[in-house]
């Protein structure tokens, strides 16, 4: 067979690898229970309000990789991972970098993973981020099963090189791990909630702005300046924060 005998047409039926992450109590979890037939890898005690299945929680890398090793040899009817979450998952993969390399090139004992020093301790967590999502891969890959990542939110400063600097809502990780995850995700939402705003007088030619929040929780599926995110779908901008509303959109493209 020829190596033009191979190309593939079509769209790509494999599950989707989503990250949602939004702020503190908004319903992250709830999201990723509404999937198919979900099971949660839980890096941190947050899901006891919520009827899900869920492994016991990991306390370091190895009980998270053999979770997913789990899912990946044993028979079972889940078609949904859901991490939970990748940033608490972070500190164990920190721990984990600590453990490979106990101390640096010079030989000091490493306690944090600040001790490699220039930023090296965060390029080295990268090799088991790596890991953790191959595994993930092959549970999409090979056994059929949506992945869906969880993380909290957090406000940074970004440097945009066209414009001055300003703030923004991203994921809770280190910005290499961030940057590694975005990439490798289909979709990365962003949850939170609707809020207007409204001008008053207050006299001698000044006005006063106040934010107005109506409860309604929002996914936002494309970058703006206030926050990160993408799509590889032809989402709309803004959606209710409901799986089930996601999931209407992915008949057309998945």
């Amino acid at each position: 067979m020829s190596l033009l005998q191979t190309i593939e047409s079509g769209r790509n039926q494999k599950p989707r690898r989503v990250m949602l992450y939004g702020v503190h109590g908004i319903g992250k979890s709830t999201f990723g229970a509404m999937a198919p037939q979900p099971v949660f890898i839980q890096t941190e005690d947050g899901l006891g309000n919520l009827d899900a299945a869920r492994f016991p929680l990991a306390e370091s890398f190895d009980d998270v990789m053999a979770a997913v090793m789990a899912l990946y040899s044993e028979a079972h009817d889940f078609q949904t991972v859901v991490v939970d979450s990748a940033d608490w998952l972070e500190q164990l993969i920190w721990k984990e970098v600590i453990r490979r390399r106990p101390t640096t090139d010079r030989g000091r004992d490493i306690t944090s993973i600040e001790d490699y020093g220039f930023a090296k301790g965060y390029t080295y967590a990268l090799e088991p981020w790596r890991e953790v999502l191959d595994g993930l891969n092959a549970l999409r890959n090979e056994r059929g099963m949506m992945v869906i990542l969880i993380a909290h939110a957090k406000i940074e400063r970004f440097e945009n090189p066209e414009t001055d600097a300003y703030d923004r809502y991203s994921p809770r990780l280190n910005k290499h791990a961030s940057a590694l995850i975005q990439e490798w995700c289909d979709e990365v939402l962003f949850a939170t909630y609707k809020v207007h705003t409204k001008q008053t007088e207050e006299g001698f030619d000044k006005t006063r702005t106040r934010g107005i929040g109506t409860g309604d929780r929002i996914i936002r599926t494309t970058e703006r300046p206030a926050h990160m995110a993408k799509n590889r779908m032809s989402l709309p901008e803004e959606m209710p924060l409901d799986f089930r509303v996601y999931a209407e959109h992915l008949g057309q493209t998945a």
